[in-house]
């Protein structure tokens, strides 16, 4: 939407506007800096890498850039920054707030939508979850391309849709239970259009895969898997592949129960999908991730990895009533052409440096928890 008119909507007033000095825009005279310029879309540079918000050093891109006439400012201006790297981190309070102001905007293209809500370890972009009055067949579907063709809404890589009857969506562990009961291989949406340029798990820059989940309807029928302990059902693996070193399984008291496995990979993970088809009969939904970087017991951090790391197109498999998402970091082994980015970590000498001088207060529990 035009920017002053949110600018109105956030501060309760209109906007009292001046002109620039180097050109002929006019901007809010209460802002505490001004920088003016011109951009010549002719002209291109490289930009990056830098961390970002997705918890990734940012590829180097080719954008437009601004050449600077003037930089002015209050006389004691304030000057707004923020860190961001992995969640959670300051722009989940931006995010969070983004995710309320534009909810009534939202309704006005999706008019059955109730609420949503875009996870913090999701980075917002990757994950969503919406409530929706479902009136007819198909209704999920509909409103998932209406979500993908509204302004920064179309980013979107991951839309789970449930009814007006599901829980709280901020109520993590049940209505990730709701959403369990009710998963269907054949209510699955599996498209491809625009992802935001920090996306570092697409094929090709900006494009890449999107899944919609319809997850509206009633508890699927029991489909009959037999469940194993972690350990059994690890040595089974094993005995399959040594690349696999662990396993976590979640939410084993639904229909659809989530085993975590992370390997050090050798080659393209499709092999290991049809190599562990024999203990299919355990399993629902397999996740991969790799071993080096993934703790399978930390959920949070599993989901911000999960969303960042597939491309439906690429890194969904499918036998039956079994899924599969691969999300170990991609490379030659895929086929992938891109430069993978690293994570955006603090070194031990930055934490311990920001300790000496009390800027954090954090246990090695707490850096360990969330990947610092």
């Amino acid at each position: 939407i035009f920017e002053l008119m949110l600018y109105g909507f956030v501060k309760n007033k209109n906007a009292e506007l001046v002109k620039s000095i180097t050109n002929d825009i006019y901007v809010p005279k209460d802002n505490d800096f001004i920088i003016e310029g011109f951009v010549d879309p002719s002209k291109i540079r490289i930009e990056g890498p830098f961390g970002d918000h997705t918890g990734y050093y940012t590829l180097e891109e080719e954008y437009p850039f601004m050449e600077i006439t003037a930089i002015t400012s209050k006389a004691k201006p304030t000057f707004l920054a923020t860190v961001v790297g992995k969640p959670p981190l300051e722009d989940k309070y931006m995010g969070h707030a983004t995710e309320r102001i534009f909810l009534p905007l939202l309704k006005t293209t999706a008019p059955d939508l109730i609420d949503y809500y875009m996870p913090e370890n999701g980075v917002f972009h990757n994950l969503i979850m919406a409530k929706i009055k479902t009136l007819y067949p198909g209704h999920a579907s509909q409103m998932m391309h209406a979500f993908w063709g509204v302004g920064q809404m179309s980013f979107v890589k991951h839309a789970i849709f449930v009814n007006e009857n599901a829980p709280e969506l901020t109520n993590h562990q049940e209505v990730i239970k709701h959403i369990l009961n009710r998963l269907n291989v054949e209510d699955m949406l599996i498209s491809k259009g625009v992802v935001d340029a920090l996306d570092h798990s697409s094929p090709k820059f900006a494009v890449g895969g999107k899944l919609g989940l319809d997850c509206t309807g009633d508890e699927i029928e029991e489909l009959g898997i037999t469940l194993l302990d972690d350990e059994v059902l690890l040595s089974k693996m094993q005995n399959i592949s040594s690349e696999i070193k662990a396993l976590k399984q979640y939410f084993l008291d639904t229909k659809n129960p989530i085993t975590v496995i992370s390997v050090e990979k050798t080659r393209n993970q499709k092999y290991l999908f049809e190599e562990l088809k024999p203990l299919f009969e355990h399993i629902k939904i397999l996740i991969i991730v790799d071993s080096a970087k993934n703790d399978v017991t930390n959920e949070y951090m599993l989901v911000w990895r999960v969303c960042n790391n597939i491309d439906s197109n690429r890194d969904l498999f499918i036998d039956g009533h079994t899924m599969c998402l691969d999300a170990t970091d991609k490379n030659a082994y895929d086929n992938f052409k891109r430069r993978w980015p690293d994570d955006v970590d603090c070194t031990k000498e930055v934490i311990e440096s920001l300790r000496e001088r009390k800027i954090i207060d954090v246990s090695d529990e707490f850096i360990k928890k969330f990947y610092l």
